[in-house]
């Protein structure tokens, strides 16, 4: 099974932020990614002139699995 969750990183460890189904001990890959406006910050510039919105719009289009 392979899914997203978002997580958030505290103190050292990464938490989830809903639930997950994993038993005692299990090891699961990790990927991490930047959230959105992180990114955004990566792009300005890139594309020319482009709004904060545009970016966000075409970053959001290319999340969708």
């Amino acid at each position: 099974m392979s899914r997203v969750i978002r997580v958030r990183y505290e103190r050292g460890v990464l938490k989830p932020l809903e639930p997950i189904e994993l038993r005692e001990g299990e090891e699961v890959k990790v990927r991490i990614e930047k959230n959105l406006k992180e990114r955004l910050k990566d792009l300005i510039g890139v594309l020319g002139e482009s709004s904060e919105e545009e970016l966000e719009r075409y970053l959001e289009e290319a999340w969708q699995p």
